[in-house]
């Protein structure tokens, strides 16, 4: 590709490599994502390049490797174009088999391999074409716009789905027309706190510091569960990189030269390495460095990778970890908008704001607002994982009805056990019980209902879930997370885990329940960061919405969901007991006695409360109680 010296270039450049491409040939999208790449999709796409060859399919079909299609329970997935067919668990069970009848069948004659289809957990029926699966269906994609689409290495496909598009008509406007523009657009920072970008552009433009602004991408997705930025960076990391450069136009063009940064967890390695290619292919292209499409406007990208740290998510503790210094954040004002990044005004957002960037500048403000609620325009992009059938990557309008994310989207239950509740936000955010299900997901609703937006985690827990448990792992987290710099998270947060796992041991008192309340409350409300100032939610919410299991737990000694081991008492229904001992033979304590085919009993001294017993009867003989 030659350097694109102008917008004129950029659109000649664009329409050539639309029209090399024949829409009547066969194209088969191999998902290189981290998830089905750990499933072997590299393997499968290596096998149908190499049965496309043998079968001299080569003039007719096009393979491709892409980022991350979204529907991860569902991998390796292939889909092939333009017939839309969807392929899922290919190569699983067998390669060569799965490969044989792709090339064979589809690709030479036409016809489905109807056992690698997408079987719907609703009505069981297979289903062909992907947009006709539920889980793709129901979602508009704007951030994932190419996500499973494109090779997210080559950067001429990035420009052939319009890329860059939004960055040639941002240079055509005025600075200012472009942060008003992000203003009229309802974007707020998909990072968590959920702060409106264009104000936040503005705040950064208007810095009485003239001499240098620093452009951030906050790429430090820690949430357990999470996984939307990297995907995102993994499967259209031009996407960010247009975005940015858009926004170091807005905030320095015409008064101030640019830097950015890219601050990415070195645990995403792929995401690391198409960044890096990305960033390498822009410059190579003109369309970042140096006088970018000719506008005589500069500015570079660079990568930092960062240890994993999670308080590092913060915008003033992810600038100190930038800096070479320890991730701790500080108190504001100054806020980094004024004096942020080596004491420079700095804007910082997240993967997910930035790519909604030139959708916002090609389409317009008012087509983006007019996308989800009043005070939440938009989409957003959510990690469903936890007990639900059909996980994955979900983008979908705010306002949608959490019950629609749940059982349309989502599938439902695996097992048909009972939905309990979703953990939204992280490991930050609050539990949303069952009898809440119709709440409309955007940032204030969410909020009312002691919960987050954060940065986008779904976590689906069914009827087997203990609340108080749940509470005091994700509380966990937080306590090994902090950096310890301010006393009520350092110390408050101990003190709530302590608490939480005297009651779940058994150790608990009936004033503990207001206690944990109170110190709840306590950290939230004097800790420094978001950290620490979330961390209670989990606990908080689970008080408030299922205050019935700490009272059990407390007051009865007893784990309705079965998790608290040592709340658990197995006994065996000596009327039902067959005597075939298998539970015996399952039992790591030697616990359990009685001769074969007669009715055998538990040594509750002995018994660790292990469940291996529960798990292994098959006539129902051995009951928890």
């Amino acid at each position: 590709m030659n350097r694109l010296t102008d917008p004129g270039k950029l659109e000649a450049f664009r329409e050539e490599v639309r029209s090399s491409l024949d829409p009547a040939k066969l194209c088969v999208t191999v998902c290189g994502g981290t998830g089905c790449r750990a499933c072997g999709s590299l393997r499968v796409a290596d096998a149908l390049a190499e049965g496309i060859k043998k079968s001299n399919l080569d003039a007719e079909v096009r393979i491709r490797l892409s980022g991350c299609h979204g529907f991860c329970q569902q991998g390796p997935v292939v889909a092939i174009d333009p017939e839309g067919i969807f392929y899922r668990k290919v190569g699983l069970d067998n390669l060569e088999e799965d490969v044989q009848d792709i090339v064979n069948q589809t690709l030479a004659k036409g016809e489905v391999v109807e056992r690698l289809l997408y079987e719907d957990p609703h009505s069981g029926e297979k289903v062909t074409h992907y947009g006709d699966i539920v889980f793709y269906a129901k979602q508009q994609r704007i951030a994932l716009r190419n996500s499973g689409k494109i090779d997210p290495t080559d950067l001429s496909e990035y420009i052939a789905a319009g890329g860059y598009g939004g960055l040639a008509q941002a240079l055509s406007m005025d600075p200012e027309a472009v942060i008003t523009c992000v203003k009229k657009s309802g974007l707020r920072g998909r990072g968590g706190a959920g702060f409106p970008t264009g104000t936040k552009w503005s705040f950064c433009r208007g810095a009485e510091d003239l001499s240098l602004r620093y452009i951030v991408c906050n790429a430090d997705e820690g949430d357990p569960g999470a996984f939307m930025d990297r995907s995102i960076m993994e499967a259209d990391p031009h996407s960010v990189l247009e975005g940015m450069i858009i926004g170091a136009w807005a905030m320095a063009g015409g008064i101030s030269s640019a830097e950015g940064y890219i601050y990415i967890r070195a645990e995403y390695p792929l995401a690391v390495a198409n960044l890096r290619k990305a960033i390498a292919d822009a410059e190579a292209a003109g369309l970042l460095g140096d006088d970018i499409l000719g506008s005589g406007f500069g500015f570079h990208v660079k990568v930092k990778e960062g240890a994993g740290a999670f308080v590092c998510g913060e915008e003033t503790a992810l600038l100190a970890s930038i800096e070479g210094r320890r991730g701790m954040p500080r108190s504001r004002p100054p806020f980094p908008a004024n004096a942020g990044l080596y004491g420079k005004p700095s804007n910082i957002n997240n993967v997910e704001t930035w790519a909604n960037v030139p959708v916002i500048i090609t389409r317009g403000p008012d087509w983006y607002s007019g996308i989800g609620t009043d005070t939440s325009a938009g989409t957003k992009v959510f990690s469903l994982v936890g007990k639900i059938r059909n996980s994955g990557l979900v983008e979908v309008p705010m306002g949608i009805p959490m019950r629609e994310i749940v059982f349309d989207i989502g599938g439902g239950i695996p097992d048909d056990k009972a939905f309990k509740a979703v953990q939204t936000g992280g490991p930050s955010g609050g539990c949303i019980p069952a009898d809440m299900l119709d709440i409309e997901v955007d940032y204030d609703k969410l909020t009312a209902a002691g919960s987050i937006m954060g940065s986008g985690g779904l976590v689906v827990v069914d009827e087997d879930t203990c609340m108080v448990e749940l509470a005091r792992y994700f509380l966990s987290f937080a306590v090994s997370e902090s950096c310890g710099k301010c006393a009520p998270c350092r110390l408050g947060t101990k003190q709530m885990v302590k608490l939480l796992t005297d009651i779940t041991s058994g150790r608990g008192k009936p004033e503990d329940i207001e206690l944990l309340q109170e110190v709840a409350e306590a950290v939230r409300k004097g800790s420094l960061c978001g950290l620490g100032q979330t961390a209670p939610n989990p606990v908080l919410t689970t008080i408030k919405y299922f205050r019935n299991e700490y009272e059990e737990h407390v007051n009865q000694g007893k784990c309705s969901a079965g998790v608290c081991q040592a709340l658990l008492k197995y006994e065996i229904n000596e009327e039902t007991c067959i005597g075939c001992t298998l539970c015996a033979k399952a039992c790591p304590a030697d616990s359990i006695e009685g001769e074969k085919k007669k009715p055998h009993r538990i040594d509750q001294v002995k018994c660790v409360r292990c469940g291996a017993c529960f798990e292994a009867c098959r006539v129902g003989a051995v009951v928890r109680v």
